[in-house]
């Protein structure tokens, strides 16, 4: 039986979330605490399959303690409980940043939390957390990191084979993603010979905040994509959380169009739906990226494209991973052409697609 720890300053959200977990005989809420200070004083002495833990609380908030936590390196499988404001989503994404490995959005009331989606939601993410290995941090972003880039962009430049076609680069990551992809987007070059699209498993109001931190981040342009939004090269779309991004063709262009179609594979927007969609584009080959994350969204899809296409299918190596789900069912199925650790993914994306 997994043990967890609850950290959450209201009584009332602390009974509902121990009774969820609880009501799962794979796991069992060990202990419980109202502040980041408590959760410290706990996790210095024992370990825990996994962490709840809450955002704002007195005395030491969830940010103070994933900072006490990397200070004192203390290894420790947080999943975050956020809010979707603009405010909460910046928190989330400083928290992810901080080592915490996934989040669950937050209903407004307690009431919302005993629904059958949150519990499904956060059960799952609790049986993927507590399984991942907790020295599968992915590195962020690192200074020194472009003079090895500039040298991969010179020998793509200086090449005497030259990368021809019209080509597309589609990226699928989940939990752990918004780190994984800080160790991605930054190191593309702005002159990449291809647009970038990307599914990270997020719901509403948050994606629109990852575009614009990787946006800041990244010599390429970030953006969360909008509906009609023309594909370019050197140019990187997000998919907005809670719609299905497929990318069509309109005028000759490769145009991204959302969709309201169901949950499929229990996410929205999903990786499988944007696959699919880029067999009838207008690309000769699509370089398929599979990152971290828990599930086996982006196989079917990739399976279903391949017929269509020319594909190259990276996945990412599986000590790299925060969790190794989604990389791992591709490798399974067969369909990988390359596993490689994550600070590599950047430079075989150049490889494959070159620059202008």
């Amino acid at each position: 039986m997994k043990k967890i720890l609850v950290v959450d300053d209201s009584a009332l959200m602390r009974r509902v979330l121990c009774d969820i977990i609880n009501s799962d005989e794979r796991f069992q809420v060990e202990d419980k605490a109202i502040n980041g200070e408590e959760a410290l004083n706990l996790l210095m002495k024992k370990s825990y399959e996994a962490v709840i833990l809450d955002v704002n609380m007195p005395k030491m908030n969830g940010l103070e303690l994933l900072r006490e936590l990397q200070k004192k390196k203390i290894g420790a499988k947080v999943i975050m409980v956020s809010t979707d404001t603009k405010e909460g989503a910046k928190t989330t994404l400083d928290a992810l940043e901080l080592g915490a490995l996934d989040f669950i959005h937050k209903p407004t009331n307690a009431i919302d939390c005993r629904n059958e989606d949150f519990k499904r939601i956060l059960l799952a993410m609790l049986a993927a957390v507590a399984e991942s290995s907790p020295t599968a941090v992915s590195r962020t972003f690192e200074a020194e990191e472009p003079k090895t880039i500039k040298k991969v962009v010179e020998t793509v430049k200086k090449s005497t084979v030259k990368v021809t076609g019209n080509k597309i680069v589609a990226i699928a990551s989940s939990t752990g993603g918004p780190k994984a992809l800080q160790s991605v987007i930054p190191r593309l070059p702005g002159n990449l010979k291809a647009p970038v699209v990307i599914v990270q498993h997020m719901p509403p109001g948050f994606t629109a905040s990852l575009a614009e931190r990787l946006d800041a981040l990244s010599e390429i342009n970030v953006k969360e994509a909008a509906e009609g939004d023309v594909l370019e090269a050197g140019h990187a779309y997000l998919a907005m959380g809670g719609k299905h991004l497929n990318i069509v063709s309109n005028a000759g262009k490769a145009t991204v169009h959302y969709s309201d179609e169901p949950n499929r594979e229990g996410v929205k927007p999903c990786a499988n739906y944007m696959y699919e969609s880029l067999a009838n584009s207008r690309y000769d080959e699509v370089v398929c990226v599979v990152m971290t994350g828990m599930g086996a969204d982006g196989t079917k899809g990739i399976q279903n494209l391949k017929p269509a296409k020319n594909i190259h299918v990276i996945a990412q190596e599986e000590s790299t991973c925060a969790v190794y789900g989604m990389p791992k069912s591709i490798v399974k199925a067969g369909v990988s052409d390359q596993i490689v650790p994550l600070e590599q993914i950047a430079q075989e994306i150049i490889l494959n697609v070159g620059v202008m």
